[in-house]
């Protein structure tokens, strides 16, 4: 039995920690992000988390595929909780959703488009400090 908790108790407990420190470095960036003046929901926030999460994974998506500089546990620590926490798709969804159909679609636009772009960005990074 202990080696059966050994085996899913560390890497859970490292992907909790992560995943709460991410939640709180994603919701320290809404607040401190200037939002749109006519808008009631904080969406640049979002944006800009999103956008520094998708550029992070994009790096340590490189490292993944080439040389896993970056240890297992740490993967799981920063990629799986910090940083998959740090981006949300659920705030997004129901921010664009309470949305006009015009700034919906820009919303859309700019959280898909520049999240692709960091995710580039990230990996050409890596590469070339690699």
């Amino acid at each position: 039995m202990s080696g059966f908790r050994e085996g899913w108790v560390g890497p859970l407990a490292l992907v909790a920690v992560g995943g709460c420190l991410g939640a709180a470095l994603r919701h320290g960036i809404t607040v401190l992000t200037p939002g749109v003046a006519a808008l009631q929901d904080p969406i640049t926030g979002t944006l800009a988390a999103n956008v520094l999460g998708s550029f992070l994974l994009g790096a340590m998506a490189y490292d993944a595929g080439v040389g896993q500089v970056v240890p297992t546990r740490a993967r799981l620590l920063v990629g799986t909780g910090v940083l998959s926490s740090l981006t949300t798709y659920s705030t997004f969804a129901v921010q664009t959703s309470g949305l006009g159909p015009e700034l919906a679609a820009l919303n859309v636009a700019a959280n898909y488009g520049l999240g692709f772009a960091a995710v580039v960005c990230g990996q050409r990074l890596a590469g070339w400090l690699s």
